[in-house]
């Protein structure tokens, strides 16, 4: 079972999800944390959002830290719902909008995938290429 993302598993990962990127064309930022949320690997494709690299790195924070899709945390962040100002917390790196989807081995969240430069659902779209790359 592997315990984290190695870099060639996360460059497998950036890769399917830069193909999926270019077949929707939208350029994204791309990026993939280990275990331990350490970024492994980025990639900004030619012409995507500077304000996105941010976004996309903390995404994949954000899906390793809950162990969750942010797409899956976003509805519990709402006014009036559980987790309404969490994205507050951790010196403000939290991303509560979809994008984000952490990589599982063997029933195992290993690391995650974070993506930013389109709409929500095309940075989820992107993202889940790169997870089934994984």
């Amino acid at each position: 079972m592997a315990e984290s993302v190695t870099l060639s598993a996360a460059q497998a990962v950036v890769e399917a999800a830069r193909a999926k990127a270019d077949e929707i064309g939208v350029p994204m930022n791309i990026a993939v944390v280990d275990d331990g949320n350490n970024l492994t690997a980025f990639a900004r494709m030619d012409g995507a959002w500077l304000g996105s690299i941010d976004i996309a790195q903390n995404k994949a924070y954000t899906a390793r830290s809950f162990d969750m899709s942010t797409k899956d945390l976003a509805p519990l962040c709402q006014p009036n719902q559980p987790l309404f100002g969490i994205h507050a917390s951790n010196q403000g790196r939290l991303i509560v909008f979809a994008g984000g989807i952490p990589l599982e081995a063997a029933g195992k969240v290993v690391g995650a995938v974070g993506v930013s430069g389109g709409s929500v659902e095309a940075d989820h779209e992107v993202a889940e290429a790169g997870v089934a790359a994984f």
